[in-house]
């Protein structure tokens, strides 16, 4: 019965955080797109006060937008002496690969948690960190996705962990 409890633990820890994951995304932009909101209008109100005041607005970028559920980043322009008619791609993805990479931390995290051996995940966490390295380091939009995604993850897996191992395997 333990081998079913342990499967099952899995199965949600592992697949039913990638909505829950979505969802704290969801929300993390919700939040961010409330405050550039309230900041722009109080830098519309400024301007408004004192018309003499040079008050900028940009727009937001492009940069961080969604495709397919991946994190995007405009593509470079063209190199110089370049004819333009190369057609130049919109958009690059970066952290590929992070919803195989996510079930796959959540199993581990989970599975450390249920064999009694928290310290594996300590392991998972610098491999993940190791991997990304590079991506993070050169762009801050990945590198907060990066953290907020993981801490969800984590944190679904464990609190998934734990309840199976004290309702059910104790």
């Amino acid at each position: 019965m333990n081998a079913l409890w342990i499967a099952a633990a899995l199965l949600v820890a592992g697949f039913a955080g990638w909505p829950v994951t979505a969802l704290v995304f969801r929300l993390a932009r919700t939040i961010d797109d409330k405050a550039d909101a309230a900041k722009a209008a109080e830098d519309r109100r400024r301007a408004a006060e004192d018309p003499s005041a040079d008050v900028t607005v940009d727009p937001p970028p492009a940069d961080g937008q969604s495709v397919d559920g991946e994190l995007t980043a405009a593509a470079e322009p063209p190199p110089s002496g370049s004819t333009g008619s190369e057609p130049v791609a919109p958009t690059q993805r970066i952290l590929r690969g992070g919803a195989i990479i996510g079930i796959l931390e959540r199993l581990g995290v989970c599975l450390a948690i249920l064999t009694g051996q928290p310290v594996a995940i300590a392991y998972i966490v610098a491999i993940k960190g190791l991997g990304r390295f590079a991506e993070l380091k050169e762009t801050p939009v990945a590198a907060e996705r990066f953290i907020i995604g993981t801490l969800a993850s984590m944190l679904w897996a464990a609190g998934t962990a734990a309840v199976v191992k004290v309702m059910f395997l104790s």
